[in-house]
């Protein structure tokens, strides 16, 4: 599932192929953003931001969101893809590569000096230069709602996703319900840090330590295993800010309190 560590590592490897290029096929197949035309324009860099990608070319920025089941690929100029092709949403190529971005949730042009409308509302990103856990901790510690929610709530810190959700509150102790006023939002958000920073550089994300099939999580899909510290069968159930944005939750209602 595409989190701020996956996000991370694909604007890495954008950046790597496309940036000080300069633009020789620029595709868009969505509504709002299918006439626009970077050919010509040179690529400065890809950031992310969060869960957003930003390719800022010329004076714009080309936006996307993997969501659940987006990706970019990287493909020598010319070479067969390895998803079909109605998939693609967005293709930026330069004279040697082609990206494509495949099933993306999110695509659109603007001018660079707008980003702000896209990416303004995010909280602080572990994984950027410009980390803050200070400010992380006190928007999460201020949150009312359940822990779980407050995590996923990508205003409060960008870059968590359902799996380190579940993950970090095991470690932590913290069952998901519990108001996020009432933990240590300090604590959490170290955590969370360290967590995201270890999975940057692997190709599957472990939180035990252990990258072996079957081993990497402590509850995240273990519904109906036994807890890996205690023995008692972890729990499932959902919670969201709303009906439409409920995620399923792992607990071992003996580790977490």
């Amino acid at each position: 599932m595409p989190e701020g560590d996956t996000v991370f590592r694909t604007a890495q490897r954008l950046n790597e192929a496309l940036a000080g290029k300069i633009v020789e096929r620029f595709d868009i197949r969505v509504p709002g953003s299918a006439t626009a035309d970077l050919r010509g324009e040179t690529i400065h860099e890809v950031v992310p931001r969060g869960k957003h990608l930003l390719e800022r070319i010329g004076g714009y920025t080309l936006h996307s969101h993997l969501k659940m089941e987006g990706a970019w690929h990287v493909y020598r100029r010319g070479s067969s893809w390895r998803a079909p092709s109605f998939k693609a949403r967005a293709i930026v190529g330069t004279s040697d590569v082609d990206t494509v971005g495949f099933d993306l949730a999110m695509v659109e042009v603007l001018p660079t000096s707008e980003e702000d409308r896209i990416v303004g509302h995010l909280g602080p990103d572990p994984l950027a230069e410009d980390w803050d856990p200070v400010e992380a901790a006190r928007r999460l510690g201020a949150d009312t709602r359940a822990v779980h929610v407050a995590l996923l709530d990508q205003r409060n810190v960008a870059g968590f996703g359902n799996e380190f959700v579940n993950e970090i509150l095991f470690v932590r102790g913290i069952l998901p319900t519990t108001p996020a006023t009432e933990t240590d939002a300090a604590a959490v958000m170290d955590l969370g840090a360290r967590m995201i920073r270890a999975n940057v550089g692997r190709r599957g994300r472990t939180f035990t330590g252990d990258a072996r099939p079957g081993r990497s999580t402590w509850v995240y899909g273990r519904d109906g295993k036994a807890c890996r510290r205690c023995g008692t069968i972890v729990r499932t159930g959902s919670l969201g800010a709303g009906p439409t944005s409920e995620r399923n939750v792992f607990w071992c209602p003996v580790c977490q309190t």
